[in-house]
Parts: C-alpha cells; structure tokens; sequence
C-alpha cells in the first residue's frame, strides 16, 4: 500500500516537554519585505484544509481582548467591561492559502482562477504558497498571485507526498540546488510583493542542505524563510529538531519562521528561546485546536503583564459552538458560489449540477474532518468519530454533534469573549451572502 501523508497520520511521537525560560514568548511583530505581521504567528498552508473558510474561522478563533489600558486598534466591550483589541497581542498574524500548482494555475482560465484564489478583506495579510519546479511557470503563476492582490507570494519546497515529489515539487527540489536557486531568481524579478519560502532541512539526514538554502534564498532577494525542522524523509515521525531552525537563524539575517511540533503556547515560547526565530508558524495543531493562536496570545500578554503565562482552555459548550459556526460557515461559502454562479448567468447544465453537487460532497466531507479532529481528547470522542464516519449527510453529522454535546455534562459554560466572536464571524459570514 502506497504511504500517504494525510493530516490524520501527522501524530506527535513521545512530545517533548519543555522548561519555560523566564522571559520566553512569541515576538509582538516582525516584517516580512514591507509588510508588518502582527503577532509573529503564522498559519502554515495545509492541502485540503487552509481553505478560505478555515482561514477566516481560525483568524476569528485567534481574537482575544484584554482590559483597556492604552491605544489600541479597537474596542470592544464583553460583559460590560470595556476592553481593547490589538494587533500586537491577538490574532493569528499572518494565514496562507493551500499550496496551489503552478502548472495548474497558468493553465486555467481566468474566472477559475479568480474561484480557486478566494480570499476575503478580512484575511489580510495573506500568502499565496505554490508549488512546481519550471521556473518560468512558477513566475508567471507567481505574477497570478500578486495580480489577484495577495500581500506574498510562497514557494513549496517542504510538501513530503510523493505525488508532488513526483513531479519534482515540493521537498523533492531539495535534491536540486542549482534549480532552486533559478526558481528564486527568476520569481524574484517577476513580482515585487515579498517572496518567501517554505522548505525542509533536506531530502534525508545524510543531505541536510537547510544552511545552504536559507543563504541561497537571501542572497536572491528573498524576504523570509520559514523551516520546517524535519527531513522528506523523516515525514511526520519523530521529534522536530529545532536546532537547525536555530542554525538557519544564526546564518541568514532576513527574518526566520521556525516550524514543527508547536501543540501549546509553551512550546511556541520554547521554540522562540531556543532557536531565536522570529516567528513561529502551527500546522496541524490548528485544527484540533483552533484557539491555538489565541492561547499564544494570551500566553504572552500574562506573561509580560505578571511574570506567569496563562490562558483560556475551552470548554465543552465552546467546542459545540465552534464546530457549529465552523458548519454554517461551509454552508454559507456554498450559498455564496452558487450565488455567483447565477449572477454569472451560467446554464445549469449536467457538467454544471456535478459541479454543484461535488461541491456538497465536499462539504460534508470537511464537517467529517474537522469533527474528527475537534474532539479527539475529548472523553468519548471516539464513538462520536464513530457515527460522524458513519453518516451519509450532513443532517447526520449534525445530529450526531447534537447529541453528543447535549448528553455531556459541562459545569463549565461557554466563555464570553467566544461566544461574542462566533456571533461576530456568523453575521459576517451571513454578510457576504447577502
């Protein structure tokens, strides 16, 4: 049986505990090219999950406010209290979209494209991430991005699949520097918004090139590089060895994104003390935990405020809340398409209503994943996984969520500050239909 790399198999093996530095935390900002990512968080690009409704959701899951005290952004008010909002303390600072084929993408048509590279106002800043290994397509797909108004434009070279590597794509260019290096130059001239890239240490432990190309990226004009501490070969298993993010950044001094087995506020603060990155990018812990970056947030905010980090855990009525605006946000982006499609005028033809119904498949499939991933640690998890699995609808998957949180007994209720911001992203979400 061919090894897939699916976000279901990217488990941690053994995960390090680490000791808190006293004044370890995540940067309040850093700058990549002329843009200011505020806080030094980032959503790494995931296939088949950092689509435009997950980035929205988890950019609304990532808000917290603090008690008013200085300038800020702006303002909000949770349970009568006055609070701020700021950019330099909560949030997922910067989102990227899935990684996207170069070739793919030179080849479709406009109004496909304009479909495939969805984003709304309210993701800025954003990243586009492509993948290829013909550096004239990758340009040209790459001018595409910043034509479509992305604030970066990414180049893959950490994707472990083996139909990307295949193809000479992702983590497979790492056997080839002096194609690399013609990618980045010629990329480099094509755009003028901030080019970055996303790469492994290397193919294997015995071609380890992750120094080499970080120097490579910057003497092209690259304007960040962020690595993700593994090998191709390594896959997902074993430890993350962030001690060649820490050697990346003792070589380069554009700024460094470090990558790789972040499952708490904890470890994004170990990673920042241990390797000086200057930021740190979360992957598949996103989906079990979307409050991830908040925590990390808040974390920081405790931190500097008392010496102690703390932050919210959620509760069982927060995760029942959050898988439901998850779902009406899908549910929602398919009301917005076909909306489209009938100001298009386009015949509903039988090629057309496959589309359509694909596009319904597709929904049910992401309330399966993500149900999946949002309650695994919770007690009694696997039986609902179980009849979400099961389900042949989305009624179903709903009715099984239903009564799994309606028979939990939760003494804690749902916090206040997340409630608002469910509310908040289902009536924008309501917005963009209108």
């Amino acid at each position: 049986m061919k090894k897939r790399y699916t976000l279901e198999q990217k488990r941690w093996d053994d995960p390090a505990e680490h000791t808190m530095p006293e004044h370890s935390r995540v940067p309040a900002s850093f700058t990549i090219g002329n843009v200011k990512i505020a806080p030094a968080t980032v959503l790494a690009p995931m296939a088949g999950v950092t689509d435009t409704v997950f980035r929205r959701f988890i950019k609304n899951a990532s808000q917290f406010t603090t008690p008013a005290d200085g300038v800020s952004d702006s303002s909000a008010s949770v349970d009568g209290v006055d609070s701020i909002t700021s950019n330099q303390q909560s949030g997922c600072g910067l989102i990227m979209t899935e990684f996207t084929s170069a070739d793919g993408l030179s080849r479709m048509r406009e109004t496909k494209r304009k479909r495939y590279l969805t984003y709304y106002d309210d993701e800025h800043p954003i990243s586009a991430q492509l993948f290829g290994s013909n550096p004239a397509t990758l340009a040209e797909s790459a001018r595409i991005v910043q034509d479509a108004g992305f604030d970066l434009v990414d180049l893959n070279l950490g994707c472990p699949a083996k139909r990307v590597v295949a193809c000479n794509g992702g983590s497979g260019l790492l056997r080839d520097l002096p194609l690399i290096e013609t990618i980045f130059k010629t990329v480099r001239a094509a755009v003028t918004i901030p080019f970055t890239v996303k790469f492994r240490m290397g193919w294997n432990d015995k071609h380890i090139v992750c120094v080499e190309l970080a120097k490579m990226a910057e003497d092209c004009g690259l304007n960040a590089v962020a690595l993700h501490a593994r090998t191709r070969e390594d896959g997902y298993t074993g430890q993350a060895r962030w001690e060649y993010i820490a050697a990346v950044k003792d070589a380069v001094k554009i700024p460094v994104i470090g990558n790789g087995d972040i499952r708490t506020p904890e470890d994004a603060a170990a990673m920042v003390d241990r390797t000086g990155c200057d930021a740190v990018m979360i992957g598949r812990t996103a989906p079990s935990n979307p409050w991830i970056f908040r925590q990390i947030a808040q974390y920081t905010a405790t931190k500097e405020a008392t010496g102690i980090g703390t932050y919210d855990h959620p509760t069982d009525q927060d995760r029942y809340r959050m898988i439901r605006t998850y779902f009406q946000m899908l549910v929602d982006e398919i009301a917005i398409e076909e909306r489209a499609e009938a100001a298009r005028a386009e015949a509903i033809t039988a090629s057309g209503q496959v589309a359509r119904e694909q596009r319904h498949r597709d929904c049910v499939g992401k309330m399966k994943q993500f149900a999946s991933w949002f309650t695994h640690g919770v007690p009694g998890g696997g039986a609902l996984r179980k009849q979400i699995f099961e389900s042949k609808n989305g009624d179903a998957v709903l009715g099984a969520i239903e009564n799994f949180f309606a028979n939990r007994v939760d003494d804690l209720p749902a916090h206040p500050e997340m409630v608002a911001q469910d509310e908040q992203l289902l009536t924008a979400a309501a917005a963009y239909c209108d």
